[in-house]
């Protein structure tokens, strides 16, 4: 079980010891992502976290960083999102000590040396080249941009390279000091440890800053109609995200929600796949994902199929989100989707840095904290008519989005598909 305790200074740390295990995550978030930018800094949360690995006071180049770690057989890294920005390394328990000073050196002494920068500026430039060459990752961006438009929930997350090519260290330094923190981070570790770890991890962070954070503007929902968004590529398969508006992070049916979207495309015996794959022989990956943010939400389905066959694969999946939505699904269907939900659930929390991510990000995205018991009995309350009444709710016209990568031009066709939706 967890122990959670908040310093003075707004810290917050959560302790997670776990038995039976012999390795120590120790992750810190930061309640800052892409969400928190401006147009003028878009990209400047995933710049910060490149540059955190590249020279502290007291490790002052990359080397310095990685090699001790590697030395030890420790796993690093980062990642960057619209709500938030994460650092962890796991290691070995025995070696807690140098992950404690590792991580909190490089959150709270990171040089950002000018030559450091220009020089990860060009690989984050590659970065981006990579998403925009990789049409099943770059989809997301455009499914960002179709929802949310010009404002920081529809940017990328990586930022566009003209403002890649412009960040410089001043602008680094004053983003990472008004955002990084004490108010606004979270310091998660599980694993193989005590909770007197406590009185270390506050000696390693003494030195955080306590200064108050920039709050993010709110996400602005605008459609009365189906949108659309063509991005053509020369492509060997079409691939294609078809979707609607949904529930944020706190809407009461959140896990009805969640629960929908399992049924419709979250397993290999689920109505997406074995209509679209089995039965059609349209995609070999189809699935449904639905997405909760704090302030907004979507179900999406997304797949890749042949260039000739797009129409026939936004009509199956459309005709599949009508079905559920005029016919309740069976008790059967749902008891499934139910015991699939917690089954996985239990699966994904075996290891420390999974555990550390789980009660880590509930109490920065949530300020709160729910036991797997608790996430459980709240799953097995859902009702058929909760998922019916979602459903109807859900799959209107006035929400239907698409996004496409593929061959094509004119997005007439693809428009008549999404209005005879009803």
């Amino acid at each position: 079980m967890f122990k959670k305790i908040t310093l003075e200074n707004g810290l917050r740390i959560i302790m997670t010891p776990m038995r039976n295990t012999k390795a120590v995550t120790v992750l810190v978030l930061v309640k800052t992502g892409s969400k928190y930018e401006s147009k003028s800094n878009n990209g400047i949360s995933h710049f910060v976290e490149h540059m955190l690995f590249k020279g502290t006071k007291k490790r002052p180049s990359p080397l310095l960083i990685s090699e001790p770690l590697d030395s030890v057989g420790g796993v690093y890294n980062a990642e960057t999102g619209q709500e938030y920005t994460g650092y962890y390394i796991k290691v070995a328990s025995s070696h807690l000590p140098l992950a404690l000073d590792m991580i909190s050196d490089i959150f709270l002494n990171s040089l950002f040396k000018t030559d450091e920068i220009n020089r990860e500026r060009k690989v984050i430039i590659e970065e981006a080249n990579m998403y925009l060459d990789t049409p099943m990752i770059y989809i997301d961006n455009l499914w960002m941009k179709l929802l949310y438009g010009d404002q920081p929930a529809g940017w990328p997350i990586v930022g566009p390279k003209s403002n890649i090519r412009k960040i410089n260290r001043e602008m680094l330094r004053k983003y990472v000091s008004k955002q990084y923190v004490s108010q606004n981070t979270i310091i998660s570790i599980a694993g193989d440890i005590s909770l007197s770890v406590y009185d270390q991890i506050k000696k390693y962070f003494s030195s955080i800053r306590t200064s108050k954070p920039s709050a993010k503007p709110k996400v602005i929902e605008r459609q009365k109609s189906p949108q659309s968004l063509i991005y053509y590529k020369k492509t060997d398969q079409t691939h294609i995200y078809v979707g609607v508006r949904g529930y944020n992070l706190f809407h009461p049916q959140k896990y009805a929600f969640q629960l929908l979207g399992d049924i419709l495309g979250g397993m290999m015996s689920s109505r997406m796949f074995v209509e679209v794959r089995e039965k059609m022989g349209l995609a070999y990956y189809i699935a449904t994902d639905t997405n909760l943010d704090p302030d907004s939400g979507y179900l999406v389905t997304r797949c890749g199929v042949n260039n000739d066959r797009v129409e026939e694969a936004i009509s199956a999946i459309l005709n599949q989100y009508r079905i559920i939505a005029q016919k309740k699904v069976s008790e059967k269907e749902l008891n499934k989707a139910k015991e699939n939900a917690k089954g996985k659930a239990i699966l994904s929390l075996e290891t420390s840095d999974s555990l550390a991510s789980f009660y880590g990000k509930q109490e920065l995205l949530e300020n709160e904290i729910l036991p797997l018991k608790t996430i459980f009995k709240k799953i097995d309350k859902v009702t058929i008519d909760d998922i019916y009444n979602i459903a109807s709710d859900i799959f209107q016209p006035g929400k239907l989005n698409l996004a496409l990568i593929g061959p094509f031009k004119n997005k007439n066709k693809f428009n008549k598909l999404l209005s005879k939706f009803k």
